[in-house]
């Protein structure tokens, strides 16, 4: 450790200790200490207190391969954090009479159905944003990730039929991109409008926004903007900006530090936005029902918050910290994460988007400057997550090296040229389509026919079990292959899991069912 980042820690503790508010250099402190240790290039920062941006400051750099510095203009992708503006134009539109939060999904998108044609029947506009459809964590995600699939959203809205629950509806939680989908394609029906153009014109107008938008490929103006950064075989490196444009509702709006103190000011204020806040988005009520408890999280009462109860609003996760209400969210790309954290009875608004996935970054930001507010001292955010972070990765490691090992030891038992040749053939699965499992260049492959980045070698493992290496190691979403066998010993279907702890959900390898159809 050399000196001044030994001189950050100290001041850091010291003033945690006090549990008095950072001050501007302190954040800065804490920041390029965080950029360091979890080993982030670039960094926003942004405090809103009292309806005033009191601190609004880039950190690092946008691209390790330009140099080019972050400001607080830089433009991030704020992945879901996207999905609060789609509750508020739910809202807006609920605000108009031109719907109900209880309306029927159907009664908007006929077409809609999941597995269960009681849950079909009884699914509200409410159930879409809320994640207790009863499908597990992530299901369907590979429909949008990783990007370059050719699924529409036409496609996705249809393909839900096909996914089994591993819940009973309405009763647990488990995190959903694919309904936020339908929930854009409802205001689109009900607005007569793009979900992007109404997110732009009726929300990111009206308060001013100078160089968001609700896409990538909307910005007007990319020459300020950052790139996603991702560890490559142990080596930090530029990678490409990884979502599709058919998840927009969910995660697909570009925003900076500068524009999102706008929406967080609106957030705080109620819905009440311009001069004397003499103008409405959407009313208190509304507000209210959005930062309202719908459905329940799991939650241990562990210090130094003493949080009793945890939940998700309508857009947003919502907990108490200290007898504080702490209404936030988080969002991740591949390369990019970010948050935004809200204590509405202190006035308080945190920002912090990063261009590296390391979440462990924000949330030591997040939590240190949120402390000095709270009353919380003593915590040293830093080093307790660099702590987890390390113990995360340290657990990975073994995996990875243990495979190494299994899969050397069965090449040494069987040699070096294993018969993959029986599995070969095509197989579908239900709503994700067909995946190749072939020879290609002399080597065993694997090929998703609809998500082409889903492509890689095969490996030979344990008994009827094979592993897929993507060729995109930026992934880091190697999966097992499990194969089933027919009556004469062919294999004639697979199952797939991820096999690092660290992979991201999204990747939702278990809940293929593949059957060999050639």
């Amino acid at each position: 450790m050399n000196k001044i980042i030994l001189f950050f820690a100290f001041s850091i503790g010291f003033l945690s200790a006090l549990a008095q508010p950072l001050n501007s250099k302190q954040i800065d402190s804490l920041v390029e200490l965080s950029l360091k240790t979890f080993n982030v290039p670039g960094i926003a920062v942004g405090v809103v207190k009292d309806g005033k941006l009191i601190h609004a400051k880039g950190y690092g750099v946008a691209n390790l391969e330009t140099g080019k510095k972050v400001d607080e203009h830089t433009l991030f992708g704020i992945a879901s954090n996207s999905k609060a503006f789609t509750t508020a134009a739910i809202s807006m539109l609920v605000e108009e009479g031109k719907m109900k939060w209880d309306d029927k999904v159907t009664d908007h998108i006929p077409g809609f159905k999941m597995y269960d044609p009681y849950v079909t029947e009884a699914f509200t506009v409410r159930d879409l944003v809320t994640h207790r459809s009863g499908l597990g964590l992530g299901a369907g995600d590979l429909m949008m990730w990783p990007d370059g699939s050719n699924f529409t959203r036409a496609d996705i809205i249809h393909n839900l039929r096909y996914l089994k629950p591993v819940s009973a509806f309405r009763t647990k939680y488990d995190y959903d991109n694919n309904l936020y989908i339908v929930a854009g394609e409802v205001i689109a029906k009900v607005s007569g409008m793009p979900w992007e153009d109404f997110i732009e014109q009726r929300i990111m107008k009206p308060l001013g926004f100078q160089a968001s938008a609700a896409s990538l490929t909307r910005l007007k103006d990319k020459s300020n903007m950052i790139r996603p950064h991702a560890p490559v075989d142990g080596k930090l490196q530029v990678i490409d900006i990884a979502w599709s444009e058919t998840a927009n509702a969910a995660g697909g709006i570009w925003s900076n530090i500068s524009d999102l103190s706008k929406w967080v000011i609106l957030q705080l204020n109620h819905g009440k936005y311009g001069e004397g806040l003499k103008k409405n988005l959407f009313s208190e009520p509304l507000h209210e029902e959005m930062w309202a408890p719908q459905t329940i999280i799991p939650t241990g009462t562990r210090p130094p918050y003493n949080t009793h109860f945890s939940a998700y609003g309508l857009g947003w996760f919502l907990s108490d910290i200290k007898g504080y209400k702490q209404v936030t969210h988080t969002g991740g790309l591949a390369g990019i994460v970010t948050q935004v954290v809200l204590f509405p009875e202190l006035n308080l608004g945190i920002m912090v988007l990063t261009n590296q996935q390391s979440g462990a970054a924000f949330s030591a930001i997040s939590n240190s400057i949120k402390d000095g507010y709270v009353g919380v001292g003593g915590q040293n955010w830093v080093k307790a997550y660099a702590d987890r972070e390390k113990q995360g990765f340290d657990e990975a490691e073994k995996v990875k090296q243990k495979l190494a090992a299994d899969i050397a030891a069965e090449q040494k038992k069987q040699g070096a040229n294993v018969n993959l040749e029986p599995y070969w053939g095509t197989y579908r699965d239900a709503w994700f389509g067909d995946i190749v499992l072939s020879m290609k260049n002399g080597k065993p492959w694997i090929a998703s026919l609809r998500s082409p980045k889903l492509e890689g070698e095969l490996l030979a493992y344990k008994g009827n079990i094979l592993i897929a290496k993507w060729t995109d190691r930026s992934m880091d979403a190697d999966a097992f292959l499990y194969f089933s066998l027919d009556k004469n010993g062919k294999p004639n279907g697979f199952t797939m899991e991820a096999i690092s702890p660290l992979t991201d959900f999204s990747f939702d390898f278990q809940d293929l069912d593949l059957k060999r159809i050639k």
